[in-house]
């Protein structure tokens, strides 16, 4: 395998790498799952369901991955990838079955992409899907040297009869926002345009996570299919439900809305983080520019109808999570 070796490609490097994280893939194992990791494919057999329909979704965590490697933080990184695809089959009232990787390099760097590999095993094991398999492609020539691509797409599966596809929603209906953990994985092709151009020190201590500037611009994605799977047990209000990624929120609610509709927004019903502020200031934004770039502090927004809303607050308070009465649906 020498001249291949000195082509660009490690075979034998990529062999250990796969041996070295099926430990931490066995993390993530279902009952459902019939095979190891380094087969050709996955298995997962369905189990308990009447009329199974399978929700799918594929991401990957864009230019975030390049301030994961100046910093050298790759686990962010992994728990984003399966965050950003999770999230979206979620929305959809689906429960996350399984998730596999698509790691694409220069040169296999073990240490970066094992850790890359455990915030995806962390990430699954905290939303109970498997870690089902995945791709390493070394690819020289394609990618510069030292550079890395994360992507992903996770399976789920929901009841035909509990779909939530946005079809109940209606004018009136009342739009809740649940708090972001940070800008989550979009808008950093701008974060890093502005802090090139203004010579942020991203070193420097911000007031409201207790972490550096550059720690919280890499706080993973939050997960969101465990706080909505105990919301779902108990209650059938939820008529929509939108994952806040690109496109922020003036883009993304609209998805799910019925021909006709659209979206009212309650002015400053909501805390904008102030290291948010800053980056719209810098970067001259609008309001509606900044919310169309950035998710605003709201990762997922809710839709009920009005006499569900202060129940439903009430139900993810008791969860742990914030939330706030951010708009209404209009005709």
């Amino acid at each position: 395998m020498d001249a291949y070796k000195t082509s660009g490609v490690d075979i034998s490097a990529g062999d250990q790498f796969v041996q070295e994280i099926k430990t931490l893939v066995a993390k993530t194992r279902r009952p459902e799952v019939l095979a190891d990791v380094g087969g050709f494919a996955g298995l997962f057999q369905l189990k308990k369901y009447d009329h199974p329909v399978l929700v799918a979704s594929t991401d990957g965590v864009g230019t975030k991955i390049l301030l994961a490697q100046q910093y050298g933080k790759w686990r962010p990184i992994g728990i984003d990838c399966v965050a950003m695809c999770v999230n979206d089959v979620a929305c959809l009232g689906a429960s996350p079955l399984f998730f596999l990787d698509y790691l694409a390099c220069e040169r296999i760097d073990p240490t970066a992409l094992k850790e890359i590999v455990a915030g995806m095993t962390e990430a699954c094991r905290e939303v109970g899907c498997a870690l089902l398999g995945g791709e390493t492609a070394e690819m020289p020539g394609v990618y510069p040297p030292e550079k890395f691509d994360v992507a992903g797409f996770a399976v789920g599966v929901v009841e035909k009869e509990k779909i939530i596809d946005g079809r109940r929603i209606v004018a009136g209906d009342c739009l809740l926002g649940i708090t972001s953990s940070g800008f989550h994985s979009n808008g950093y092709s701008l974060i890093r345009k502005i802090i090139e151009e203004q010579r942020w020190n991203l070193e420097i201590p911000c007031a409201e996570t207790g972490l550096s500037l550059a720690e919280t611009l890499l706080i993973p994605t939050k997960l969101y299919p465990p706080l909505l799977s105990r919301l779902l047990s108990r209650t059938t209000a939820i008529k929509g439900i939108a994952h806040i990624t690109g496109g922020g929120l003036i883009e993304n609610v609209p998805r799910i809305l019925p021909k006709g509709l659209k979206i009212s927004w309650k002015e400053k019903s909501w805390p904008i983080p102030e290291y948010m502020r800053a980056l719209q200031k810098k970067a001259g934004l609008s309001k509606e520019e900044f919310l169309t770039v950035f998710n605003g502090g709201i990762g997922l927004v809710l839709v009920v109808s009005p006499r569900e809303q202060e129940k439903t607050l009430q139900s993810i308070a008791g969860l742990g999570e914030k939330a706030w009465a951010i708009g209404e649906v209009v005709g």
